[in-house]
């Protein structure tokens, strides 16, 4: 590691990253006029990002930098490819690691695992749906769409937000700090499908502002001191469905969403691996099994 990189390593555990996420929350939020419209002109170029694929292509038209962040596709441009008994990718972003959970433990980097216990929030039981399953892990860089879609309908049957650090989740820190994806600050949700339980886990890191899903709004911020759990009925006016390729949440300002399917559940497809450039709606893998408990 150079001394750059292991500066910015060291920085990360003594910066004050609550702090200036939430700082940077408020700004992102803010209709702030020529600052707003210069601070976002300055990201596009910084980041190359691709305003030809959004449905409001100006720049101008987004009044805070949030709205700009979170833009919406034109549908032409992420049409759900995945067929019945495939998975679709639920995110723009990049693969840092996909595989097998070896009992109960998920590869984060080179010599790095964690537990999908301390993942989950801590719950042995819904760790235990998982053992010897699969995860991914898909990283969203500054420039990606941060929209979050469904990989397969699914059924919500719980929420889980777990207080953490807020570490960024670049590949830089995914290979350098321990246990990253179960430090940091995030929302866990468990779904049921026809082929078995899956879950889906929104990471916060440093600089994000807010992590809000479709049913519940925004869930952080305010963070807490605990990890609080809302749990979903399965029928009724009440229960959340949602198909393939729906929205289920968003990211103000960029992370890392982790999936975990449980043991026989699916196959990824041969084409992925670590460094994968993944697009929202092309195939994921397969599912090998319906429940028919």
């Amino acid at each position: 590691m150079s001394a750059l990189d292991r500066f910015k390593i060291i920085a990360q555990y003594i910066m004050p990253k609550h702090l200036l996420s939430r700082a940077m929350g408020k700004f992102a939020s803010a209709r702030a006029g020529w600052l707003t419209r210069a601070f976002t002109r300055w990201f596009i170029n910084k980041y190359n990002v691709d305003m030809n694929e959004a449905q409001q292509e100006d720049y101008r038209a987004y009044p805070t930098f949030n709205e700009f962040f979170t833009r919406p596709l034109k549908p032409e441009v992420r049409p759900l490819q995945s067929k019945a008994g495939e998975l679709a990718h639920p995110v723009d972003g990049t693969v840092s690691q996909l595989g097998p959970i070896h009992g109960d433990s998920i590869v984060q980097a080179k010599n790095h695992n964690y537990s999908t216990r301390a993942l989950l929030g801590g719950d042995d039981a819904l760790a235990a749906e998982f053992e010897n399953g699969q995860f991914a892990t898909i990283y969203l860089a500054p420039r990606d769409y941060h929209r979050i879609h469904m990989p397969l309908d699914g059924t919500l049957r719980q929420m889980i937000y777990v207080p953490g650090d807020l570490f960024s989740v670049n590949p830089l820190t995914a290979a350098n700090v321990p246990n990253l994806f179960a430090r940091n600050e995030r929302v866990v949700a468990v779904f049921d499908s026809e082929h078995g339980p899956f879950t889906m886990v929104l990471v916060g890191a440093t600089i994000v502002a807010s992590i809000e899903t479709v049913w519940a709004g925004t869930v952080t911020p305010p963070t807490g001191p605990r990890v609080h759990t809302w749990d979903y009925p399965a029928e009724g006016l009440n229960a959340i469905h949602l198909r393939q390729g729906e929205e289920m949440g968003r990211f103000k300002l960029g992370s890392t969403v982790v999936l975990t399917f449980p043991e026989g559940m699916m196959e990824f497809s041969d084409n992925l691996s670590a460094g994968t450039i993944t697009r929202m709606g092309t195939v994921m893998g397969t599912l090998s099994r319906k429940n028919t408990d």
